[in-house]
């Protein structure tokens, strides 16, 4: 049971406690007596609880009757609830909130969770990882600095540890080998992490007033959150640098193009600063080849961050080792546990090969009130140093429940699922002669279109013939729910395989949906092409 919630006045209380004597209840008239709301209260938080996770297993378990994407306008919501907040709590206000909840917010949500959802990358659920995000709810601890919290750090440090093993990641870029990692909200922020310390280092060598002549590279595949991090960490829109990539390459950065930006820049009088390398980009999956590229950027000092945001989970499977070959090399990495390895948003997770280098950069001396005695004269971390936050989140208490709930055989399992689902797919899609598969399916993303008969124009029509496809498959009520991508000048279909709850029927039922709304395009086009003719 929490402590009884009390009230006191603060003059006559601060007063007692100066006097040595107990604090005072304030006395006020009953009318004007101040009502603190016992926000902790054991009962209360049982009941409600029970409530709550009753509601979500209702909705896991009729998540099949919701349609993936709602079909609504904008202001659907604002004008179903009140303008303003309530003054006093209503009865019962907690039992109404969970009914508006259900028959007014559930209505107008894309349903992440659903079989169905093959749009984007997964928003990876489980049950362990829904009650450690409860959990570290619960206890609510604020782990910026050792003293902060010591478990919620060491935790962390060793949860961090484990995922590196588990996904095969060289010892250089753990505690173990002198490296180390952290628990971040996003790979946006472990991106800008990585290239502030780049920064940092670079112009420590070069001097500070030449900020303006660094430059960093990308691909013109990479997750826009790289050039928005090169801006806020004050790199000149003009130097940032897309490499183009091709279809004959699977969209992959090239190596040879980057050393001739490279050089380009170092003999125009630039710095070459950071490269950020994608393992499965956003709208294809393309694998960028780490090692050839620390092989051409080591001589310029350039900083190489790995961005596997999505891909990086599959990693637990040994059969995907190949795709980071070279990742010794590497000074950053990242990847979300929360996209693919069921530990429920958010939870990112970022190696570094030097600590101090991200601790340069974004430590902070310490407030008198941070320190402790009991960690003077002892190495230790501070994982407010290693981010932008001094608030942050104790990530590791899910991470660490999900690591040991399933075990890494199954978190290999989970994912092998996905991707022999996928597999399956791909293959339905290649037995199709109207379809072709664009790029080589690599994780649990399949790329696919329809093609568009000679006499219809061919490639001068195949791009609006898919933009009508998608979004007749995405107006079925029940779904599927797909998207699209625009790659070389081709617009395709992207059927993304992640959903905890995805199985088997769900693909090859999704797929009879894609034939059907195809079979009814195209009849539509012979009847007009006929008239026309």
């Amino acid at each position: 049971m929490a402590p009884t919630s009390m009230c006191f006045d603060a003059i006559n209380g601060a007063a007692a406690a100066q006097n040595g004597t107990a604090p005072v209840l304030a006395t006020k008239p009953a009318a004007q007596a101040l009502q603190c709301p016992n926000a902790l209260n054991a009962d209360d938080f049982r009941r409600q609880g029970h409530q709550v996770i009753d509601f979500i297993a209702e909705y896991y378990g009729g998540m099949a009757d919701y349609p993936v994407h709602p079909s609504v306008t904008p202001g659907f919501l604002r004008n179903l609830l009140p303008a303003s907040a309530p003054s006093r709590a209503e009865p019962d206000a907690f039992s109404s909130a969970l009914k508006d909840i259900r028959d007014h917010i559930l209505p107008g949500m894309t349903h992440w969770q659903s079989p169905r959802h093959f749009a984007h990358f997964p928003a990876s659920s489980s049950t362990v990882g829904a009650l450690g995000e409860a959990l570290t709810a619960g206890i609510n601890v604020v782990p910026f600095t050792w003293a902060a919290s010591p478990a919620a750090t060491e935790l962390e440090m060793v949860v961090v540890d484990w995922l590196g093993k588990a996904l095969h990641l060289p010892e250089t870029l753990l505690f173990a080998g002198g490296g180390g990692g952290t628990l971040l909200g996003t790979s946006c922020e472990a991106i800008l992490c990585a290239l502030v310390a780049a920064r940092d280092r670079k112009l420590a060598e070069i001097g500070g007033r030449r900020i303006g002549d660094l430059v960093v590279y990308c691909s013109d595949q990479t997750h826009f959150a790289f050039r928005k991090a090169a801006r806020i960490a004050g790199i000149l829109r003009e130097h940032i640098r897309e490499i183009q990539t091709c279809h004959a390459n699977m969209f992959a950065l090239s190596a040879t193009a980057l050393e001739a930006a490279m050089q380009a820049d170092v003999e125009a009088g630039l710095v070459p600063l950071f490269v950020c390398a994608t393992v499965g980009t956003t709208q294809t999956t393309a694998v960028d080849p780490i090692g050839e590229l620390c092989t051409v950027t080591a001589p310029h000092g350039v900083w190489v961050h790995v961005d596997a945001a999505y891909a990086g989970s599959a990693l637990v499977c040994p059969e995907f080792r190949h795709v980071i070959n070279g990742v010794e090399s590497v000074d950053s990495f990242s990847m979300n546990a929360h996209k693919w390895l069921l530990t429920n948003n958010d939870c990112c997770a970022m190696w570094v090969k030097k600590p101090s280098e991200l601790i340069a950069a974004l430590g902070t001396e310490q407030e008198y009130i941070l320190k402790d005695s009991a960690s003077e004269g002892h190495d230790i971390v501070d994982y407010k140093d290693w981010t932008m936050t001094l608030t942050r989140r104790f990530r590791a208490l899910k991470m660490w429940l999900v690591l040991r709930c399933y075990g890494i055989d199954g978190l290999r399992e989970h994912i092998r699922s996905h991707v022999r689902m996928a597999e399956a797919f791909e293959n339905l899609v290649r037995a199709d002669e109207r379809f072709e598969v664009v790029t080589d399916r690599q994780f649990a993303l399949v790329c696919f279109r329809l093609r568009s008969p000679e006499k219809y124009g061919g490639e001068k029509t195949a791009n609006e013939l898919n933009r009508s496809l998608l979004e007749e498959v995405n107006a079925v009520t029940l779904g599927p729910y797909m998207s699209s991508a625009n790659v070389g000048g081709m617009y395709m279909l992207r059927c993304a395989v992640g959903s905890t709850l995805t199985e088997d029927c769900h693909v090859t039922d999704g797929w009879k949906v894609v034939q059907d709304r195809a079979t009814s395009i195209l009849r539509k086009m012979e009847i007009i092409y006929s008239v026309l003719g």
